[in-house]
């Protein structure tokens, strides 16, 4: 308990260094320069700690005082509520819909599909999950042309969950197709920020190698 006890006093962040779901996280923080306590967690085996905090025994995991959230959109959504500058999701409510309707839809169409890639035990499988987040992501090609950023001039939440996937492509053997040059646009012009440098892992940074 007293392990516990001293995480809390400082906010932490329980987080695997391959894991696209706490490089989401950890970009978000690394966007407003929080400062946090980073445990890696890596392999099968959880940290007690973590064990006791969170009954799904994931990552990330955040611990702010007596707070512990684990799941990395509502970590996102309060790390950006509590720590306001610079805002990563519009003031306007109809935008903010727009915005939390793109993270539903590409955690449900793009995450799934990395999730399956990395998870699947059978080739064919794997092969027809990268054929889904291939043509997926293709098909946004015109919205990724219309905005700096997706589906604004200012770096967002979306990005935030966006850009941990498409950092993996190389990794998951996925090649965009010369179709998608505003994609690859967009990954040079996010993948070059400060804070997305700074967010990368040694193990991360090793993806594009």
């Amino acid at each position: 308990m007293g392990i516990i006890a001293d995480r809390r006093s400082i906010m932490t962040l329980f987080s695997s260094p391959t894991c696209f779901y706490s490089h989401r996280a950890r970009l978000v923080m690394a966007e407003k320069n929080i400062n946090v306590d980073i445990v890696n967690v890596e392999g099968p085996e959880m940290p007690e700690d973590l064990i006791d905090l969170n009954p799904y025994h994931s990552v990330p995991t955040l611990v702010d005082r007596d707070l512990v959230l684990y799941d990395s959109r509502v970590i996102s959504e309060y790390l950006d509520e509590r720590f306001p500058h610079p805002p990563l999701m519009p003031v306007d409510p109809v935008t903010r819909a727009q915005f939390r309707l793109a993270l539903f839809r590409i955690e449900k169409d793009w995450f799934s599909m990395a999730e399956a890639i990395e998870n699947s035990t059978e080739k064919r499988q794997a092969t027809r999950a990268k054929k889904v987040l291939t043509e997926s992501i293709i098909a946004s090609v015109d919205v990724f042309e219309l905005k700096p950023y997706f589906l604004s001039d200012d770096f967002s939440l979306v990005d935030c969950s966006i850009a941990p996937i498409l950092w993996r492509l190389r990794s998951y053997g996925i090649d965009l197709s010369v179709d998608a040059k505003p994609i690859q646009q967009y990954m040079n012009r996010v993948f070059s920020r400060p804070s997305f440098q700074e967010s990368l892992t040694e193990l991360e940074h090793e993806m594009q190698q």
